[in-house]
């Protein structure tokens, strides 16, 4: 099996450059497009839920397909989106600290 050319990643840089031209106005967020999955586009939101919010609305994201999630012995909360844009598949990525009063809560729980 061959390694995956740049040809097979134009999905992803395609719907990331329609992004950008689409929506410039939003906040800046970690891109990640990678040869493992040439199809996806990733856009990681660090300690910013609202950047999150945002995007997931300017790409038609319903809450209700959020995947909620914790780490880091529960004191960081990940929320996880899927959707395509342009022929590309886009993950949305969410992360924020939880405050250490009620990851503790969390915890005794």
């Amino acid at each position: 099996m061959s390694a995956p050319s740049m040809g097979d990643l134009s999905a992803a840089v395609t719907a990331l450059a329609s992004l950008t031209v689409r929506f410039p106005d939003l906040p800046g967020v970690a891109v990640r497009i990678t040869t493992v999955y040439p199809d996806q586009l990733e856009l990681a939101a660090h300690d910013d839920l609202s950047a999150f919010e945002a995007w997931r609305e300017a790409l038609g994201i319903d809450p209700e397909d959020l995947v909620h999630g914790v780490q880091s012995g529960g004191t960081t909360r990940v929320l996880d989106a899927h959707t395509v844009f342009m022929g590309a598949q886009v993950r949305l990525i969410g992360f924020a600290k939880i405050p250490a009063h009620v990851a503790s809560l969390d915890v005794a729980a």
